[in-house]
């Protein structure tokens, strides 16, 4: 019997999502829980083109070399899904774990100015990872995820910059989440990691430096860094006190120079550029776990995947209750129509035992005004016009 706080048991109880045996690590998402991944992922959309992202599309099946070259075929191995190849002579691919080399395959296309930097590559990749059977855990820890990350190819004169812009985008979508609560580590070289201790000693300094400039207070986390760089690691509170580590921004000065990384500088020469890899929830799916449990499945108005639910208290307000529910979609309302013949209080309660924020109940008294009864799961009511619903409904 599971938790009723675990997010398994409120995605079961509000419809969102299932998981079985038949798909270990993969995620079955149900309309209400599909909507909620897309509003999510439809907010940071808007965010990252607000701070000068653009938006990338990138292969899921990616050859052994490029692996290779990266390092994640001697690294990180054991953890990637690799298929097996046509026959003896051909590579191997395996299923990318994450984006970074393919958003390096994009920048290599084009000889890249200093005009063109910072170049900012973002991406909803789905990424697959071997993950231990007996280690996956619902939305927590998946094979198969979706994630929300980023790469910053830069000048080192921008580094400062470009990192106190990706800590406060951070702040602001987990703020708007409801998980403002953070702390951020410093996680500094790993024993297993590529490139030497001098660039270590360099890439360490130079984020430790851009953090502090831009007002981040940090503790030190070492051996946890990546086997490419270090990194920044914002872990987020919840509200019954639980840490999640999501957000992270690493300084790579490693696979720029495997794989060759140039840029032309103001003076006409060919300069090596920095990179910062950026992810804001890490995971999508796990994300929406987090934010489950921290909310208790009741999500902020802005989140819920129906925001609205429109009761007709009979059959004879069935075309008025049309009207509304066709208002609230029109004006960008997530809204849907009760279309059940139980008593109206029993409606409205399962309306709230769904988790959705407002419900809005229409009888014979609203249609003649042209207004709406405003239900709040409190109990209260509020009587609105009609024409100024929307409005009211959103704030």
């Amino acid at each position: 019997m599971l938790d009723p706080h675990d997010h398994r048991a409120i995605g079961a109880r509000l419809d969102l999502f299932h998981l079985q045996e038949e798909a270990p690590g993969s995620v079955y998402w149900h309309p209400r829980g599909n909507a909620l991944f897309r509003v999510l992922e439809d907010f940071l959309r808007r965010e990252l083109q607000l701070h000068g992202y653009d938006e990338v599309r990138t292969p899921q099946v990616v050859d052994q070399s490029i692996w290779e070259q990266s390092g994640h075929w001697q690294n990180f191995r054991d953890g990637m899904l690799v298929l097996a190849p046509e026959d003896e002579h051909a590579p191997c691919c395996a299923l990318k774990p994450v984006n970074c080399p393919n958003h390096i395959q994009i920048f290599k296309q084009h000889v890249r100015s200093y005009r063109a930097l910072p170049m900012r590559l973002a991406e909803f990749g789905v990424c697959h990872r071997n993950e231990p059977r007996g280690a996956l855990l619902g939305l927590m820890r998946l094979r198969s995820f979706v994630q929300d990350d980023a790469h910053i190819f830069c000048a080192r004169e921008q580094l400062e910059d470009e990192v106190a812009r990706a800590c406060a985008l951070l702040a602001k979508v987990y703020a708007a989440c409801g998980l403002a609560d953070f702390q951020v580590k410093l996680s500094t070289r790993p024993a297993l990691r590529a490139g030497s201790d001098d660039v270590w000693d360099q890439a360490e300094a130079a984020l430790a430096q851009a953090a502090a400039a831009a007002g981040i207070v940090f503790e030190l986390n070492p051996g946890e860094g990546a086997f490419y760089g270090p990194k920044l690691e914002f872990v987020l509170k919840d509200a019954r006190g639980r840490h999640w580590q999501c957000g992270t921004v690493q300084l790579d000065m490693v696979l720029p120079e495997r794989f060759d990384l140039a840029f032309v500088n103001n003076r006409g020469q060919r300069e090596r550029p920095l990179m910062l890899h950026r992810a804001i929830l890490g995971s999508l799916e796990r994300f929406i776990g987090i934010l489950l449990e921290h909310h208790g499945g009741h999500l902020p108005m802005w989140l819920a995947p129906e925001q609205v639910l429109v009761v007709p208290v009979g059959a004879q307000q069935g075309a008025y209750a049309r009207e509304v529910h066709q208002v609230l979609l029109h004006g960008g309302l997530r809204a849907c129509l009760s279309d059940g013949d139980a008593p109206l209080g029993k409606r409205v309660a399962e309306a709230h035992a769904r988790a959705i924020p407002r419900v809005v109940v229409v009888g014979a008294r609203e249609e003649a005004s042209r207004n709406i009864n405003l239900r709040l799961p409190d109990g209260a009511q509020q009587v609105l016009p009609l024409m100024g619903a929307v409005h009211a409904l959103a704030a």
